[in-house]
């Protein structure tokens, strides 16, 4: 039996997981509720977050320590970078990086790494359930800052920098604990917006459709583990 991490960071991205979770242990810690089941022969333990790079950090840092997770999957909604992209389109992880810190800080000087790469086989195991329920998907660089990205100019700017596949808020600081413990990760996130001047109205059309969509994938995935 494994033990799989599931962290999103809303509540709506971790809803329809939890939904499954009968009778879960609930475990407080540093006021986090981490939800513990058995899900397809495996262990899950959800937890939601909450939004930014510090929570997503100390959460996936808590499922290593207390929880020996074997595996983290990040769960969740992001904006849609890449041309092409269109809403409700799944993104897997295949690195993440942050948008909002020179890499030359991670890069020079501890952890001496500015790119933290997805596990291939999780990444394989997403795109193999994503086929098997006919959902489109790509996979590519995920970034992450601690800013919702709604401005067509910040977007360019960003897709010149990184040239990403999605934009969110978490990704990045959960594969950068994920590397620095040596445990596989991926993120698997479904569009809720574009991340441009019209991301904050499409997100509030879309936010529990994707959330419903990706948890699905993830649920398929744990499974299957």
């Amino acid at each position: 039996m494994k033990t799989i991490g599931i962290i999103g960071a809303m509540p709506s991205e971790l809803h329809d997981i939890q939904s499954v979770q009968e009778n879960a242990a609930k475990h407080e810690i540093a006021g986090y509720t981490f939800c513990e089941s058995i899900h397809g022969g495996n262990r899950i333990v959800t937890v939601c977050c909450g939004i930014g790079k510090v929570n997503a950090a100390v959460c996936a840092q808590l499922l290593i320590d207390r929880f020996s997770a074997d595996c983290i999957l990040n769960t969740g909604i992001a904006g849609g970078m890449k041309a092409g992209i269109q809403v409700l389109n799944i993104v897997i992880s295949t690195s993440v990086l942050p948008h909002d810190l020179d890499a030359h800080f991670l890069k020079d000087y501890p952890p001496y790494c500015a790119e933290f790469q997805a596990d291939a086989a999780l990444q394989a195991l997403a795109a193999q359930v994503c086929d098997k329920r006919g959902i489109t998907h790509h996979a590519g660089r995920i970034v992450s800052g601690d800013a919702f990205i709604t401005d067509s100019a910040v977007k360019a700017a960003l897709q010149e920098a990184h040239d990403p596949y999605a934009v969110d808020m978490e990704t990045a600081a959960i594969g950068q604990c994920a590397w620095r413990n040596k445990v596989p990760f991926v993120s698997v996130r479904c569009i809720s917006d574009l991340a441009d001047d019209e991301g904050a109205m499409s997100f509030d059309q879309f936010e529990k459709l994707a959330a419903a969509r990706v948890a699905d994938i993830v649920l398929d995935m744990a499974a299957a583990l």
